[in-house]
């Protein structure tokens, strides 16, 4: 009985702690200066003003810090905060919680490009003017009723601006798009994260931890805790580099960041489709994958580091590619 309750209980506690690492103010968030300033600015204003902040777009890859930007936003504002998802999002979600905001507060939607049409649009009179179109009846008989809604401020996240309709993503007065992390950024955050979670981290592990990180917190974060346990049950509690080593060896992440399935991808087009031009939809099947994953969760970090390409035709694999595959054991590529 008690394993049926494990596995939440265990992922309760990894989001409580993912959630303890996370800044809390804009002078803890790491790099991103950029857009921490034009923030800062913008939130003193609106404080000065008594208003609420303008409608905030937030771009970029995954695990960059978004939803904590929304976090730090709501912070600096002091006011409550809604945070929902795109997907699913439907429009009588929509009305009830625009109805339950208080002046000022934050609506956080990640993933806004995934949310249906019918959802978005009642979203716009919202945005433009606070106010909340209602229809009631149908056919003649039809009426529209108008709620007037608190002034309130709409953080949007994705990672696919492209997919935003225009309507929407014109009504946001501030759009920021996020960039991944230099490995020197990503120790100071594997440090900080570290002092948080009360685990001794040598710098050189800490640099090592960073370099294999895909320029992602996120990342980071996630291998630091995987570190610290083996840490903890293999040796003193202290980090190292022979233990960060070590733990890496065992989470399959390689000197250049990648993990077995970015491995198997390049292997596969590699193997059986002589390095390519493969489709989406050959290699989809190929991995037993779907391919919105592939595209969108896989191939990003390969074709940054310039080991695939996409082509009219298919995925390539490219000599970089190819030369990280065929590198020896124990070279700084593979293990």
């Amino acid at each position: 009985m008690s394993g049926q309750f494990l596995a939440p209980v265990l992922a309760e506690q990894e989001e409580e702690l993912e959630r303890s690492l996370r800044p809390r103010t804009l002078d803890d968030f790491v790099n991103q200066e950029r857009v921490k300033e034009q923030l800062r600015i913008a939130l003193a204003a609106a404080k000065a003003r008594g208003e609420a902040l303008d409608h905030l777009l937030l771009a970029g890859p995954p695990g960059l810090g978004k939803t904590s930007l929304a976090q730090i936003v709501r912070n600096e504002l002091g006011v409550g905060i809604r945070q929902i998802a795109g997907p699913g999002l439907e429009r009588k979600d929509i009305a009830a919680i625009l109805t339950s905001l208080e002046p000022r507060d934050v609506l956080f939607i990640d993933e806004i490009h995934r949310m249906s049409r019918a959802a978005e649009e009642i979203l716009y009179p919202a945005l433009e003017d606070f106010r909340l179109d209602i229809v009631v009846g149908q056919g003649p008989a039809a009426r529209t009723l108008t709620l007037d809604l608190p002034p309130f401020t709409l953080i949007g996240a994705t990672t696919r601006t492209g997919l935003l309709t225009t309507p929407l993503r014109d009504r946001f007065g501030l759009t920021f798009r996020l960039e991944h992390y230099d490995a020197p950024e990503l120790a100071a955050i594997v440090r900080r994260s570290a002092r948080i979670l009360g685990v001794s981290v040598d710098d050189d592990a800490a640099e090592l931890v960073a370099a294999r990180s895909r320029g992602t917190p996120r990342i980071a974060n996630r291998i630091l805790r995987r570190v610290r346990d083996v840490a903890e049950v293999r040796h003193e509690g202290s980090v190292t580099t022979a233990v960060a080593e070590e733990a890496l060896a065992l989470l399959e992440v390689d000197g250049a960041g990648l993990e077995r399935f970015d491995r198997d991808l390049l292997r596969c087009v590699v193997e059986k489709f002589g390095g390519g031009p493969v489709g989406l939809s050959t290699l989809a099947v190929a991995l037993g994958e779907e391919q919105e994953t592939i595209e969108d969760v896989y191939e990003p970090f390969l074709l940054q580091l310039g080991f695939l390409q996409r082509t009219p035709r298919g995925r390539v694999v490219t000599d970089l590619g190819r030369e990280h595959l065929g590198a020896r054991p124990g070279t700084a590529s593979l293990f």
